[in-house]
């Protein structure tokens, strides 16, 4: 388990971490998301004892990281796949990791057989493809058998073989009771992988919920239809005190009534649908919704005027910690 209290880090009159407290639990996919420069590589990085905190505190399973003996054992990483020496195999770097924390040799070969790499354990790793420097870096990740995995962008380079097996390697480690937490800017694979999010904005904590419960907090939900007898349909819900909004599309959208209740309502009159649909945003339009505010880098498209402080899709979003039970 992963325990943050009160982190605070500055850089002169720079705040890059604010007040952050949460914990990283045990047995389930944690995801860590915030925009560009929202201060998630600094706090993995004090998670880990690389920075020091200026305020607060964090610790590894009651511990700070200084205090961990053959910390390896204790909590795996991968933040920087090309921290490695590129002149020594993969073997021998695994092997060096191995020997300062009285982790057996043995270890190595297996962990090079978990990410694929047996073939090129011989290898230099500087003539590695930036998806095999990935692999490296989860072997040396997972080769202290770790209680807590901590993985920033895990499939960056990874072909689509080995996304899908870092997504099931990362949920066959929480399924074993395993701490694990990882950072990513790809939401589709978020959406697939994690149980429960953690988001940052500006250094602050945004929200520290479940999967879904952080979907219906920050995103609407409603219902499509769409019928040959749509103004037949229209008065039919009027009738029953359903507000139903016209899209562009020609469909109908109902908020507040579940798919079930329309469609049995339109039973009742005897109407034909074509569509009944409950629709539910996507991770990655209810992250843009809540950290709309917190964006430190926008990018324009070429003539675009920038809009506004507060304009847009994401404006009036306050920025809030989403509390949940589930996950």
């Amino acid at each position: 388990m992963i325990e943050l209290t009160g982190l605070t880090k500055r850089y002169g009159e720079k705040t890059a971490v604010d007040q952050l407290t949460f914990t990283v639990r045990p047995g389930i996919v944690t995801g860590f998301l915030g925009p560009n420069g929202a201060g998630k590589s600094t706090t993995m990085r004090m998670m880990l004892g690389l920075d020091n905190p200026t305020a607060g505190d964090v610790r590894i399973d009651g511990k700070h990281y200084a205090e961990l003996k053959d910390p390896l054992k204790y909590i795996g990483a991968l933040l920087d796949a090309k921290a490695m020496h590129g002149g020594r195999s993969a073997y021998n770097h695994l092997l060096c990791l191995a020997q300062s924390n009285g982790i057996p040799r043995s270890r190595v070969s297996e962990v090079l057989e978990t990410v694929g790499l047996t073939s090129v354990a011989r290898k230099r790793a500087k003539g590695f493809s930036l998806g095999m420097g990935q692999r490296l870096g989860i072997a040396g990740a997972l080769l202290g058998d770790p209680e807590i995995l901590m993985f920033d962008e895990p499939v960056n380079g990874l072909d689509p073989e080995g996304i899908h097996w870092i997504r099931n390697l990362m949920k066959a480690l929480a399924s074993q009771g395993r701490t694990v937490f990882v950072s990513s800017h790809l939401m589709s694979e978020m959406a697939l992988t994690a149980d429960h999010l953690v988001v940052i904005g500006q250094g602050r904590l945004l929200a520290d919920t479940s999967m879904a419960g952080f979907i219906k907090e920050n995103s609407r939900s409603y219902v499509r239809l769409r019928s040959p007898q749509q103004e037949r349909l229209r008065d039919v819900m009027h009738e029953a005190g359903i507000t139903a909004v016209g899209a562009a599309n020609g469909s109908l959208e109902v908020d507040g009534v579940s798919a079930e209740q329309l469609g049995e309502l339109a039973a009742r009159h005897q109407l034909v649908l074509h569509e009944l649909s409950p629709q539910q945003a996507s991770l990655e339009e209810a992250f843009m919704q809540l950290t709309a505010e917190s964006v430190e880098y926008h990018a324009h498209s070429d003539g675009e005027r920038p809009a506004p402080p507060g304009a847009g899709w994401g404006a009036g979003v306050q920025q809030h910690k989403t509390t949940g039970k589930g996950a």
